[in-house]
């Protein structure tokens, strides 16, 4: 059972090719991101500045994440209760992108990560799967595409869940994040060196998952 690793940018497709890969591998699908917006939901529960290390170093020994199959999909437990929706908030996701550059929430989430996706059989998707969490893993994608395209993606996605939003705005927090997760010090947003380069701008996410599916194959 192998580890497969899904990297790159908001909107690069990531989070849906992760999903129907790991339904064709018939693995376990591990949303690395989804755990730091959980360490965000619960800063902003509890009222923590997303740049205090102490404090979030204390949360972090004690919160509780983990994934739940249900008939609807997969779902996002912490603290006992399901966030699944309540992460993808766009203030989370900014926190998120904040809490992430912290080393006592990196850490706890690297150590909790590897341990999920210890025994193989994981389609991992993030932005640092494959250069810091499982830099051993033999499969290593690296998904991007054209910023325009990516905010033209997630602004559908956010109209779609009745979000009132304007483009300018999605593709300047789009290029922002960019920015944010490319220069952080810690675990910054880049390819593995061994990593597969998929740009994604003109292809469905089925054809990328046909592309990677080849990949592992043909190895």
């Amino acid at each position: 059972m192998e580890i497969v690793t899904i990297d790159g940018p908001a909107g690069a497709g990531k989070s849906t090719v992760s999903k129907i890969l790991a339904r064709r591998l018939n693995y376990i699908y591990l949303d690395t991101g989804a755990m730091y917006r959980a360490v965000a939901l619960r800063a902003k529960v509890e009222g923590i500045d997303p740049k205090d290390e102490p404090a979030l170093e204390r949360l972090c020994a004690n919160v509780e994440i983990s994934f739940q199959e249900t008939g609807e999909g997969q779902r996002l437990i912490c603290q006992g209760e399901d966030v699944t929706e309540r992460i993808r908030d766009p203030e989370i996701g900014w926190m998120a992108s904040v809490v992430s550059t912290m080393r006592p929430v990196r850490e706890a989430m690297v150590t909790l990560q590897r341990r999920m996706g210890s025994r193989g059989g994981v389609v991992a998707e993030g932005r640092d799967v494959g250069t810091v969490v499982f830099p051993g893993a033999r499969f290593k994608f690296f998904l991007v595409a054209d910023p325009r395209e990516r905010s033209l993606r997630r602004y559908r996605e956010l109209k779609a869940k009745g979000r009132e939003i304007r483009l300018e705005e999605v593709e300047r927090e789009v290029r922002e994040r960019d920015a944010q997760d490319s220069s952080r010090e810690l675990a910054p947003l880049k390819p593995a060196e061994d990593a597969h380069l998929i740009d994604s701008t003109r292809l469905t996410p089925k054809e990328v998952v046909v592309r990677i599916l080849t990949i592992i194959q043909k190895s």
